[in-house]
């Protein structure tokens, strides 16, 4: 999931079954310079009981939610134990691999500066360092280097450490970054005088976001509720205790975000769930802070308002086919919906993602086909639009770090399976693009490989043929005849997309002779809107079938066998696989669930569980009966039988709260119950982390060689 889930039970009954001790009869062996035998870890099993719409669930590891039982962290702890156990005979193996792959990252790096106010910004990694330094120098030449922020420095002592947002005040003085030590995401505000290196006595926490007012002695920041929630917004001037309140928003399936045209014009407050937005905005001249509505909320229409400072251009799905954005237009002094008048209303074969207003160009991000692209719209002659054109078509392109609004440069991020990320300044009047920088991958040659891009014909469960497109790579020279092994994966869900990218890391397994494969299923937004509502709440199982679809198709054109296939799957992607071992477990031979979101009926059960409310539009209000049933019908953890599964690697993290550390803990006990085969079932609980795992350059590494 995105944010954090659990969820309890409307009528229970707690029958206290057995309090086993953390022990089981099953003996595993493994190979390593000696032979060993392994017992495997057991749960106790406490009877928890949800009765609702008619229908009994039994839970026998209900009590994991409880974090400060004892039980909890011994269980984890011999699962942990467990897991070290099993895979020692691998750690001369891992070491290989971490060797091998941090090889191919330099050792000292700068980013490519990018321009905001009179400053270039940008950041160094340095040799040995797990976390970038960060720099600034002015534009025009004067003045020496300036480092404004150390976070090898700030981290130090902390096993774990992530900066969330740094921004820089208008006069350019004062740097407000915020931060999070253990990867709960609840990050704490600290604001740099960046003339005298000193901190100011301000803080808030936790903050998720913050946008700084034209005075630069004031800034709004969006505060979070008791589930984590980004529900208010607040106004801080510097020196003051008092922080006033602006808006608060009462829906919980919304969330609050602020931000600011890009021409500095106006601040907006965006509340929004996952189908409806409303924005307020006011004027970013430090006179008025009273938000006027732009437009009321109508449930299912998304609106996003711009400006280039004569007119606010629209991005919406407002009376459109599928609900797919198109733009729209109006003045300044009438935003209400009965004045937007259509601007440009997408092909048939292109859908809109996203919109950026400069002052004399609009830069749309569009997908043709699935693939995106960047289409650019000359205000001056709007009918004369034009795409940057590269050479790879399987590609991934999106806008960098564009701050200044009056300019005809535009800089991209480009990547794609075969390329390494690579940062672009385009010319949108000339019509030209030179590399400002390339990252460096050592030792790759992208002669060696090749992509691939398929669509796989399904039915669905309409009979209507669908066509799934999947992205492939390998290494030139292996053979397909089905020998070789094959790592899948997908995500599938809230229409996001899972574009192709590239990967150092990856190589290690391509050159040990891997097919790597993503199925764009359904649920995902890679083929627009219509793909992401095929694919969630009451189609949701399209997206397991189009993923089993996707297994047998790279099966049949021989790409690999069942007897090699390894799949794999995050968040709710780790959903994803869950479902799909359940349904058809033989399929596979290796499974791997990072932070899974599994135990969906009694996580969507639950309001007072982080984000729950927000869910129902993405999975559906199991208060309701319709929805409830069909959830029912593929929840992983739900729907664990007595029946072989894959060899198994579930991960998660104690500090998650997006995917509580209990789901993937529950979805190991219940499958060592349940399962049949004797494969490898391992689970992996980092103590430390949250939903992102290890946040340095190198340790990061480390979790992916033992994977």
């Amino acid at each position: 999931m995105k944010k954090n889930v659990f969820i309890p039970v409307l009528g229970f009954l707690f029958l206290f079954v057995s309090a086993c001790s953390l022990s089981n009869s099953k003996n595993v062996k493994y190979r390593g310079n000696n032979m060993i035998h392994l017992t495997e870890p057991k749960a106790p099993k406490k009877l928890h009981i949800t009765k609702k719409f008619g229908v009994t669930l039994k839970d026998y590891f209900y009590w994991m939610r409880n974090r400060k039982s004892p039980d909890v962290l011994k269980y984890i702890k011999a699962e942990n134990e467990y897991t070290k156990k099993y895979m020692k005979h691998t750690e001369k193996l891992q070491r290989k691999l971490y060797d091998e792959m941090r090889k191919r990252l330099p050792e000292n790096d700068i980013s490519a500066p990018y321009r905001k106010g009179s400053y270039f910004y940008y950041s160094k990694d340095i040799k040995g360092a797990e976390y970038p330094c960060f720099y600034r120098k002015k534009m025009d030449g004067t003045g020496n280097e300036e480092l404004i922020l150390d976070e090898n420095a700030l981290a130090k002592g902390h096993g774990f450490y992530s900066i969330g947002f740094m921004h820089v005040s208008p006069d350019e003085n004062l740097l407000a970054y915020s931060f999070d030590t253990n990867g709960s995401e609840l990050y704490r505000l600290k604001i740099k005088n960046l003339k005298t290196g000193k901190y100011l006595g301000d803080t808030i926490y936790p903050i998720d976001d913050l946008v700084w007012l034209k005075d630069g002695k004031s800034f709004l920041y969006t505060k979070l509720d008791d589930t984590k929630r980004p529900y208010a917004v607040y106004k801080h001037t510097l020196g003051n205790d008092k922080d006033k309140l602006l808006y608060k928003e009462k829906d919980p399936k919304f969330w609050v975000g602020i931000n600011k045209t890009l021409n500095d014009q106006y601040v907006f407050i965006v509340t929004s769930s996952k189908d409806t937005s409303e924005i307020l905005y006011i004027k970013n001249d430090g006179k008025d802070e009273k938000f006027k509505l732009f437009s009321k909320r109508e449930r299912g229409i998304e609106y996003y308002p711009e400006t280039d400072g004569k007119r606010f251009f629209i991005l919406t799905n407002r009376d459109t086919k599928f609900r797919e954005y198109k733009i729209m237009v109006t003045s300044l002094d009438k935003t209400d919906v009965k004045n937007w008048k259509d601007y440009i209303i997408p092909k048939e074969d292109e859908v809109i993602a996203d919109m950026t207003i400069f002052k004399k160009y609009m830069v749309l991000s569009v997908r043709r086909d699935g693939i995106k692209e960047i289409k650019i719209i000359p205000f001056n002659s709007p009918k004369d639009f034009y795409y940057i054109n590269f050479s790879d078509k399987n590609h991934n392109v999106s806008l960098s770090k564009n701050y200044i609004f009056d300019t005809d440069l535009l800089r991209v991020v480009y990547s794609s399976f075969l390329t390494p990320y690579t940062i672009y300044e385009y010319n949108m009047k000339n019509k030209t693009k030179k590399i400002l920088k390339k990252y460096e991958v050592k030792g790759y040659e992208p002669s060696k490989y090749v992509s691939e891009y398929k669509k796989v014909f399904v039915k669905d469960n309409t009979g209507k043929p669908v066509l799934v497109p999947v992205s492939i790579m390998y290494k030139k020279g292996i053979k397909m005849d089905g020998s070789a092994p094959c790592y899948l994966t997908g995500y599938g869900a809230y229409g996001d997309t899972n574009d192709p990218y590239f990967s150092s890391s990856r190589l290690s397994l391509l050159d040990r002779g891997f097919v790597y494969a993503v199925a764009h299923i359904r649920g995902g937004g890679e083929l627009g809107k219509k793909w992401y509502e095929d694919g969630k709440m009451l189609t949701k199982r399209h997206t397991f079938l189009d993923f089993i679809n996707v297994a047998k198709y790279l099966i049949k054109e021989k790409y690999t066998s069942s007897k090699k296939l390894v799949i794999s799957g995050g968040s709710a992607g780790g959903l994803l696989i869950g479902a799909v071992i359940n349904m058809n477990p033989s399929l596979f031979r290796v499974a791997i669930l990072d932070v899974p979101f599994v135990d969906m009926m009694n996580t969507m059960l639950d309001p007072t569980i982080p984000l729950t409310v927000a869910e129902y539009e993405e999975w559906g209000n199991p208060n309701k009966e319709i929805y409830f049933k069909y959830m029912l019908s593929y929840s992983p953890y739900d729907n664990i039988k007595r029946q072989n599964y894959p060899a198994l690697l579930i991960t998660g993290g104690w500090n998650d709260p997006r995917v509580q550390y209990w789901e993937p803990l529950k979805f190991t006990a219940k499958l060592r119950m349940m399962k049949t085969d004797k494969n490898p079932l391992l689970l992996k609980m980092n103590m430390g982390f949250g939903h992102m795992g290890a946040s340095g350059r190198y340790a990061y590494l480390k979790d992916i060689a033992f994977e």
